[in-house]
C-alpha cells in the first residue's frame, strides 16, 4: 500500500510517500510545497492546493495522513496554518483517498518512540528506517515520518481484520 504523509505549512508543506509490503516499509519521494510569501493568502493556498495535486496525480498514492498542529501564540499564524492545513485536509479527500490524521507526540512515539522526541532524532529514525533514502529538508522528513506513523496504524487495523480473529480485534479464550 502507498502512503502519502503530510506535515504542512503555508509557507513550506512537507510531503512523504511510503510503501508497505507487509511489515516492510519502503522510501518512494519526498519533497516540500513552497508558497512565495509575498503573493495573498489566496494564492499561496492555490499554489498548496495545485502542488498537493500535481503529488497525488504523480505518484498514486492510496491512503494519505495530515500531522495535527499546535496552537501557536500568534493567533494570526495560528489562523493561516489552519487554512493550509484545511487545503492539506481537501486535496487527498477530493481525490477519493482516506485521510487520517495524528498529533506530532503520537507521530513522534510512533517513530521514535518517545511522544517529545526531538526534531534530530525523528529526522535520524527516519533515515534508520527508510534506508538510502534522500531526504529533502526538515519539512519532508517530518511528512515521512507522518506516513510512517500511518502505516504503522493502517498496519495494525490490518492485522486485527485478518482471517481468524474475532470480531471486536482480540482473541477469545
Amino acid at each position: 500500500m502507498r502512503l502519502l504523509g503530510l506535515d504542512p505549512g503555508l509557507q513550506r508543506t512537507g510531503w512523504g510517500i511510503v510503501e508497505t509490503e507487509g511489515t516492510r516499509l519502503r522510501h518512494i519521494a519526498n519533497g516540500v510545497i513552497v508558497s512565495n510569501a509575498k503573493q495573498s493568502l489566496a494564492n499561496r493556498l492555490v499554489d498548496l492546493h495545485d502542488g498537493l495535486k500535481a503529488v497525488i496525480a504523480d505518484w498514486q498514492p492510496q491512503s494519505c495522513a495530515v500531522e495535527e498542529t499546535f496552537v501557536n501564540k500568534n493567533p494570526t499564524s495560528t489562523l493561516k496554518l489552519g487554512q493550509a492545513r484545511g487545503i492539506a485536509l481537501l486535496v487527498p479527500a477530493e481525490a477519493g483517498l482516506p485521510v487520517a490524521e495524528y498529533t506530532p507526540n503520537h507521530v513522534k512515539k510512533s517513530v521514535v518512540g518517545v511522544g517529545h522526541a526531538g526534531k534530530e532524532q525523528v529526522d535520524a529514525m527516519v533515515r534508520v528506517l527508510l534506508p538510502g533514502a534522500v531526504i529533502n529538508g526538515a519539512d519532508a522528513a517530518d511528512a515521512l515520518a507522518v506516513a510512517i506513523c500511518h502505516a504503522h496504524h493502517v498496519g495494525t487495523a490490518a492485522a486485527a481484520k485478518a482471517p481468524g480473529r474475532p470480531a471486536g480485534g482480540g482473541y477469545r479464550r
